[in-house]
């Protein structure tokens, strides 16, 4: 029989770890693998009968990749779950059809994001796919691409039908806060690339960038909300050309 592994990157998880658990019961294990947290992210996770690992925090690819080389020699394959995450009955059930006979060596998924407490299907949140269910030895995360992780496969990519569910952020304080997290290492990269910003950057980007959201991803399908969400996103493509030119100014 395949064996699946479920893990769970956690830190300071408490208010999502136990709702997160209790939809991965298909799993063949559960892993919390936790990075120190200071709440009781841990001791919910033993109390809903899932494995902890403890390993200290570089970045999410080094994270991952960790957890890779942890379970190597005890399950097949893997599927990476955030705490704040959910996996319906469907997808639980086309993951275990799928590993029945398996005709990639990793699947991206799906996912519905609610911002705000919104289920938000344009302005780039949908489909939002994340190639999460990796078979092991023959998959890896690019140790370069330490935000917005990419997986590197040996192999076929397959899609599946059914979503994860994001509950992404429930409050503007938190989106503008990973934002900033964001653009900060997006100007960094630009910077580290010998990209320069030009006048024109200040100005022209985050007018392409509001059009592309609002407009080409749809934002308007979600109104008011879109709309928010399409201008607050311009403002951070903003700020990282800003950020770019006072590392400039500091070369």
């Amino acid at each position: 029989m395949t064996r699946l592994t479920a893990i769970v990157l956690t830190y300071n998880e408490a208010e999502h770890i136990k709702d997160c658990l209790q939809t991965l019961d298909f799993a063949y294990t559960r892993i919390v693998y936790d990075s120190g947290s200071t709440d009781n992210t841990v001791d919910i996770a033993r109390q809903y009968g899932a494995r902890v690992m403890r390993h200290d925090f570089e970045n999410f690819a080094a994270q991952r990749n960790a957890a890779l080389k942890a379970v190597e020699k005890e399950t097949d394959w893997v599927l990476f779950v955030d705490a704040d995450e959910r996996v319906t009955p469907e997808l639980a059930e086309e993951i275990r059809r799928v590993l029945i006979n398996p005709r990639a060596v990793g699947y991206r998924i799906p996912r519905y994001n609610y911002l705000f407490g919104k289920l938000t299907r344009g302005a780039g949140w949908y489909p939002d796919y994340q190639t999460r269910l990796l078979k092991v030895g023959r998959s890896r995360y690019d140790p370069q691409r330490q935000v917005h992780e990419l997986v590197l496969l040996d192999g076929e990519e397959g899609t599946l039908e059914n979503h994860f569910i994001h509950y992404n952020y429930s409050t503007v304080e938190q989106f503008v806060a990973k934002q900033q997290k964001y653009v900060q290492y997006d100007a960094q990269i630009m910077y580290e690339q010998g990209i320069q910003p030009k006048p024109q950057n200040y100005i022209l980007q985050p007018l392409r960038h509001f059009y592309c959201r609002f407009v080409d991803l749809k934002g308007y399908a979600d109104g008011w909300h879109g709309f928010k969400l399409s201008a607050m996103m311009a403002w951070y493509e903003l700020r990282k050309y800003l950020l770019l030119r006072g590392m400039w100014a500091k070369h």
